[in-house]
C-alpha cells in the first residue's frame, strides 16, 4: 500500500468493539533444517518405568503424570487444519473372574475406532437427504429460488478507479458499510491485494479517513496472504496512530514479524500483550517457530514453558516446528546468552512425547513425520521408523513388541472407582435423577448378590431394534447371549418394563428375569449410575453392555487425570452390539482392544499413535501407529 497514502489521510479512532477477541487462529509454516542431536537422554526413562500390572500378563506400564491438558485430544487435538477464512473470523469476532467373551477374529471394529461417529453420521444423513431435499423444494417457490443470493456484494476481478469504485457503489444504492462489505468479500474470494488497495485509496478519497474496522480488515487479508511488507507499513501508520494495539491487530503483527527477519519484534510485541492478557497458544506458538527457525532454542524453549505454565495447550504445528528445527552452536545474533545444547534439545524434544503420553494426544502423520525424520536423523543411534498398526492381541505388526494393556492397574482402578463413586454416583445432581432412598436400595441389593460379570443396560440395548414392538426381543437376545457364555449378568431396567405391553411382552421379560439378575428403577430415574456403580463394585473384570459413551459422567469427573482413566477403563470394559440382530441369529459384540493406544517405548523402540483421518471424534482413537526402532 505504502504509507504515503494513509499519511494524507485522518485515521478514526472510534472504539470498534467487535475487535476485542482472544487472539488469531492463524497458523504459521516454517521450513527449517532437520535437527541434529547426539545421545537419547533420561526423558526416555521416564516414558519406559517398568509397573507390574498383575491385569496385564507382564506388560510394561508407564508411570503417569498427571497434569495440563485434557486428554485423548485435549483442546479438541483433532486435526489443526486452518481453512483461510478461520485468520478473518479470529480477528474480527484390579482381580477378578476371567470373561469368556469371544473376541473377534478380524481387524477390530469398535465405536471408539477414529472415524466411526462420522460414518454413523454420514449413513444417517444419506437416509435422510432425499425427504429432506424434496420437502425444501416444495417448501421454497420458483421465485424464491431464482432471488437466491440476490444483494451479495460481488467484487470486482481488477483495481478499480476512484470514478469506478463510486459508480459500483452507486449502483448497489449506495449501501451503508460499503467498504467493509466489500473488503469481506474481497477477502472470502481470494482477490488480490490490489484491488483491496484501490478500495482503501477510493475510501480515503471520499471521506478523508480509514476507519479502524476497515485497516484491521486490510491487515488481516495482508497477513493471510503473506504481504509482509505491507504489513510492516501498517505497523508504522498504527504505531504512530493509536496510543496500543488491540487483540486482533497484535496477534495478526506477531504472526507477520515471525516469519521475518524482524521476528524479534514480534517477540517484544508478545511481551506487550502479556502486560495485558495471556497471549493465545498460536501468539507463542508463531514466535516459538520464529526462535526456533533462526536457531535460537534458548528463547523458544523458553516461550514454551510459559505456555505450558499458562495451563495453554501447544498447537501442533509448535511442536512440527520444534522437531524440525535446528539448534546453532554458536552464540545467536551477538546475544550474550548461551544457546542450548542439542543434548538438552532433544531430551526437551523426547519431554514433548511424554506430555502427549501423559494428555493423551495424538499428533497428525505430518508431525508424526517430522517426529520420525527426527529420531531418523540423529547421529550415531540407527533409529528407523516405519507406518504400522496393531493386531488385534496388541501386537506391532512392524516389529512384533506388545503394546501395554489397556486394563487398568490395581492402583489405578482403586483410584477410578473412588472418584467414581464420590462424584458421580454421590455427587451433586446425582438426586436430580433418583432418591437417596432408592440408590441406597440399590447398594444393598449389588452387596447382596455376587459379582457380576456383565452390567446390561436393559433399556438403552432394548432401543438397539427400530421396532418399538420388538424391545423385549432385542434385551432377551442379548441376555441369551451372555448367559450362553456362562456369565453372571446383571439387567438394570425401568419399573414400566415389568407392566405387559407390546414392547414389553410378560414371556420375555419373564425369561430375562430367568436368565439374569434384574434391578428396576423408578421410571424417572437415570440408569448410568446405577450401571456405573454395579460395574465398579464387581470388580476390574466386570463389563458392561450400553451403546451410551458416558461423555457427561466423564465431565463430572474432577481433574483430566482422572476423567483420561475413566476413559482407558471405558473402552476397556463397555461392550456394544455390532450391527443388526436378526431373529434367530447369534448376538455378536464389537470387539474390546486389548491394548491402550498411547505413546509409550521400551528404551529402543517407540510406539505412536498417530491421526490419519480427520474425522476422528474426541472419544475416538486412532489405529495407525509410526514405530521407532533402534539397531544395536
Amino acid at each position: 500500500m505504502g504509507s504515503s497514502l494513509i499519511s494524507k489521510v485522518r485515521i478514526c479512532l472510534k472504539p470498534l468493539k467487535p475487535f476485542l477477541h482472544q487472539g488469531s487462529s492463524a497458523f504459521l509454516t516454517i521450513k527449517t533444517p532437520l535437527c541434529k542431536s547426539s545421545q537419547l537422554t533420561p526423558t526416555a526413562r521416564f516414558l519406559c518405568t517398568r509397573d507390574t500390572n498383575p491385569n496385564s500378563d507382564g506388560r510394561q506400564t508407564v508411570r503417569k503424570n498427571s497434569r495440563q491438558t485434557d486428554g485423548h485430544g485435549g483442546a479438541n487435538y483433532r486435526t489443526i487444519r486452518l481453512r483461510h477464512d478461520e485468520l478473518w473470523e479470529d480477528v474480527v469476532d484390579g482381580g477378578g473372574k476371567k470373561s469368556t467373551l469371544r473376541p473377534r477374529t478380524s481387524f477390530p471394529k469398535s465405536v471408539f475406532s477414529a472415524g466411526t461417529a462420522k460414518r454413523t453420521a454420514e449413513t444417517m444423513k444419506r437416509k435422510t437427504a432425499l425427504a429432506s431435499e424434496e420437502e425444501g423444494d416444495a417448501e421454497e417457490g420458483p421465485e424464491k429460488r431464482a432471488t437466491r443470493g440476490a444483494g451479495r456484494v460481488q467484487p470486482p476481478d481488477r483495481p478499480l478507479s476512484v470514478a469506478e469504485w463510486r459508480k459500483l457503489k452507486e449502483s448497489l444504492g449506495n449501501p451503508q458499510r460499503f467498504d467493509i462489505k466489500m473488503i469481506c468479500a474481497l477477502f472470502t474470494s481470494g482477490a488480490e491485494l490490489g484491488i483491496a488497495k484501490s478500495l482503501l485509496t477510493f475510501v480515503a478519497m471520499e471521506t478523508g479517513t480509514l476507519s479502524y474496522e476497515l485497516l484491521l480488515r486490510y491487515l488481516t487479508l495482508c497477513v493471510r496472504d503473506g504481504h509482509d511488507a505491507e504489513v510492516f507499513d501498517i505497523y508504522g501508520i498504527m504505531r504512530g496512530s493509536f496510543s496500543s494495539l488491540e487483540t486482533g491487530a497484535s496477534t495478526l503483527f506477531i504472526k507477520s514479524f515471525s516469519r521475518t527477519a524482524r521476528w524479534r519484534e514480534a517477540l517484544s510485541l508478545l511481551q506487550e500483550v502479556k502486560k495485558v492478557f495471556t497471549p493465545s497458544s498460536r501468539n507463542y506458538g508463531d514466535v516459538i517457530a520464529a526462535a526456533v527457525f533462526h536457531g535460537d532454542t534458548t528463547t523458544a524453549w523458553a516461550l514454551y514453558d510459559e505456555l505450558i505454565e499458562e495451563g495453554l495447550s501447544p498447537h501442533v504445528e509448535t511442536w512440527d516446528a520444534l522437531f524440525r528445527g535446528k539448534s546453532k552452536t554458536k552464540e545467536v545474533e551477538g546475544l550474550e546468552a548461551k544457546v542450548m545444547s542439542q543434548s538438552e534439545h532433544q531430551e526437551r524434544l523426547l519431554g514433548i512425547l511424554l506430555y502427549m503420553r501423559d494428555n493423551q494426544i495424538y499428533p497428525h502423520y505430518s508431525l508424526a513425520s517430522s517426529i520420525k525424520t527426527w529420531f531418523e536423523s540423529l547421529p550415531g543411534q540407527k533409529w528407523t521408523g516405519h507406518w504400522t498398526s496393531a493386531t488385534p492381541t496388541g501386537l506391532c505388526r512392524c516389529c512384533g513388541s506388545e503394546l501395554e494393556s489397556i486394563q487398568l492397574t490395581a492402583e489405578e482402578y482403586q483410584q477410578l472407582k473412588d472418584r467414581v463413586m464420590t462424584d458421580i454416583i454421590q455427587g451433586q445432581d446425582v438426586f436430580n435423577k433418583t432418591t437417596p432412598q432408592e440408590l441406597e436400595c440399590f447398594k444393598a441389593f449389588v452387596k447382596r448378590k455376587p459379582a457380576f460379570d456383565v452390567v446390561v443396560d436393559g433399556l438403552n440395548v432394548a432401543n438397539i431394534t427400530k421396532d418399538k414392538g420388538k424391545q423385549s426381543v432385542m434385551l432377551l437376545a442379548v441376555v441369551s447371549e451372555l448367559e450362553r457364555q456362562g456369565l453372571t449378568v446383571l439387567v438394570l431396567g425401568r419399573k414400566h418394563m415389568l407392566k405387559p405391553s407390546r414392547s414389553w411382552e410378560r414371556h420375555n421379560m419373564k425369561l430375562i428375569q430367568e436368565k439374569a439378575h434384574c434391578f428396576f428403577t423408578d421410571n424417572i430415574s437415570e440408569d448410568d449410575p446405577f450401571l456405573l456403580y454395579a460395574t465398579l463394585h464387581s470388580g476390574n473384570h466386570c463389563r458392561f453392555v450400553s451403546r451410551d459413551l458416558m461423555r457427561d459422567h466423564k465431565a463430572c469427573l474432577p481433574d483430566r487425570a482422572t476423567r483420561r482413566l475413566f476413559f482407558k477403563w471405558q473402552r476397556g470394559h463397555q461392550l456394544v452390539v455390532d450391527g443388526h440382530v436378526a431373529a434367530g441369529n447369534r448376538v455378536r459384540f464389537q470387539s474390546i482392544l486389548s491394548y491402550d493406544t498411547i505413546v509409550q517405548t521400551s528404551g529402543d523402540s517407540y510406539h505412536i499413535p498417530y491421526d490419519d483421518t480427520e474425522d476422528r471424534s474426541t472419544y475416538e482413537v486412532p489405529q495407525r501407529w509410526l514405530c521407532l526402532t533402534q539397531k544395536h
